[in-house]
């Protein structure tokens, strides 16, 4: 079944926000030199290796993120991998397309046209740093959603995001759009900002990376960034953390028990 924007995330992260009170992103980075031997063999092994850790976590799971380098790495299986498993996602799940990309005029219409038209994903991820002309082809189609990237979690954030007061400047720039439009990648890792950064962007839905793997202080993020009991506006991520903890045939399994570990966790904030 092919998916479609007949509802924006924003609206479609709310609805699954009150059905299964998740606020756990799974991020699918399946790295095609990581997988278990078990799915190896397959004919498209990343496929099958997704169609397992869906089957196993969806129902811990608010929203789900391809990694699209993970699929290119693959080359045209991947690519076949990638639309296979976002049409698997149940519909009511969101699904997020982390891409990074960020370009102007004619490119970046290309870029939003094909991964939310052609491909079906709710979201993309966006490189804000050549300006408006970025989110335009966003803003003007409906039901279309970005993250944008404002304060990451990698450790080389400090170079331009933190020290030239970028992700400041980015939080300011971002609330002239609208919520349900535009949301922003606050990483996990950063917490001596994550306060300002909700205070500057209150209502926007914040994707955060750099739980788990990366070693982010949940405790600090849902205290920080959590935008109410109605509506946290947060989506907390978890890549290796959950998909990447088992690869013995039991794969999927400890997926499933890594998903409701973390979601228990979150849990207990809200």
């Amino acid at each position: 079944m092919e998916r479609t924007l007949s509802k924006s995330l924003w609206h479609k992260y709310r609805a699954r926000w009150q059905s299964s009170h998740s606020l756990l992103c799974i991020g699918l980075d399946s790295d095609i030199t990581q997988l278990p031997e078990c799915v190896l063999n397959e004919r498209n092994p990343i496929w099958e290796f997704n169609r397992r850790i869906i089957d196993s976590t969806a129902q811990y799971a608010c929203a789900y993120k391809p990694n699209l380098a993970f699929y290119l790495r693959d080359g045209i299986r991947g690519l076949e991998a990638l639309q296979l498993t976002i049409n698997y996602i149940p519909e009511d799940i969101p699904v997020i397309l982390d891409c990074k990309v960020g370009d102007i005029g004619s490119t970046m219409e290309q870029y939003v046209s094909t991964f939310l038209e052609v491909m079906g994903f709710d979201a993309i991820t966006i490189n804000p740093l050549l300006g408006a002309d970025v989110l335009k082809p966003i803003l003007e189609r409906e039901n279309a959603f970005a993250f944008v990237l404002t304060l990451t979690s990698n450790p080389s954030a400090k170079d331009f995001f933190i020290q030239e007061d970028m992700a400041i400047k980015i939080a300011r720039w971002l609330t002239i759009f609208p919520p349900d439009k535009i949301g922003a990648v606050v990483g996990a890792t950063q917490v001596n900002q994550l306060q300002e950064m909700r205070e500057l962007m209150p209502g926007h839905i914040f994707l955060i990376p750099g739980i788990g793997a990366q070693g982010g202080d949940l405790d600090a993020v849902m205290h920080y960034t959590k935008d109410s009991d109605d509506y946290p506006n947060i989506l907390i991520n978890s890549s290796r953390g959950i998909i990447f903890q088992d690869r013995s045939p039991k794969f999927a399994q400890a997926a499933a028990l890594a998903a409701e570990d973390l979601n228990s966790k979150i849990g207990v904030y809200t």
